[in-house]
């Protein structure tokens, strides 16, 4: 990981871990870019919808880019404030 991706801790990780979140879309885009790691500089993989359903298996914050992401169960990582 690099020197600017931060592990969030494990309390806050308990509250965004270990269960179904919804996707969700901004205003102004039909879909939520998948990315290969956590941050804007890593490759798109995909794109989710708003209402699928997704499993969160870690978070960390990208000091690059100043967002927070979590990986999901399938690899892939998505911006967390997509999820809720």
């Amino acid at each position: 990981m690099s020197d600017n991706i931060n592990k969030i801790s494990d309390e806050a990780l308990d509250n965004v871990t270990g269960g179904a979140r919804k996707v969700v879309y901004g205003d102004s885009t039909d879909y939520v870019n998948l990315r290969k790691g956590p941050g804007l500089s890593y490759k798109k993989v995909g794109e989710l919808y708003d209402g699928d359903v997704v499993y969160t298996v870690d978070k960390v914050y990208n000091e690059d880019d100043g967002y927070s992401w979590t990986k999901l169960d399938n690899g892939y990582w998505v911006a967390s404030h997509f999820l809720h």
